[in-house]
């Protein structure tokens, strides 16, 4: 075989794994999401994320309750597929106005914060959102 060929072959085995391991780690995510709707059946889920070129990406899920207070608090961040959610329990208990007064302090690093200002912002419109059609129930989620 000729050079250019094992370097296709090489390039073709890379390509294989990397798909490979976004598989996995999309089956995280969905496996995650699937635990928090099943563990909380009322209140809204909040989804932020910020990708990174060459830096490391992250991805920040806050579970609140109806009165807007923080029930759980995840984050990915990393700069591969095998980065895994962290619970950030510190922040747990926390009203969304609380949250993002330490967000304003500088609690977190600059895509940690994109990504929970983000979050943030989708757990207050799907509240919103949710004053103005009552009666329905169960948990809502925004889609990233």
């Amino acid at each position: 075989m000729a050079i250019w060929q094992w370097a296709l072959l090489a390039l073709a085995l890379l390509w294989g794994f990397q798909s490979l391991g976004v598989w996995f780690q999309m089956r995280h995510y969905t496996d995650v999401m699937k635990g928090i709707s099943n563990k909380y059946k009322d209140g809204y889920v909040g989804a932020g994320h910020i990708r990174g070129r060459f830096g490391k990406g992250v991805i920040v899920l806050i579970v609140v309750d109806r009165d807007l207070v923080v029930r759980r608090m995840l984050e990915m961040s990393g700069r591969t597929v095998f980065a895994k959610f962290a619970r950030r329990d510190a922040y747990e208990g926390l009203t969304l106005a609380q949250l993002r007064e330490k967000l304003e302090q500088g609690a977190f690093d600059a895509g940690v914060a994109h990504a929970v200002r983000s979050a943030i912002e989708q757990a207050e419109r799907l509240a919103d959102q949710s004053e103005e059609q009552s009666g329905l129930s169960g948990l809502k989620t925004v889609a990233v």
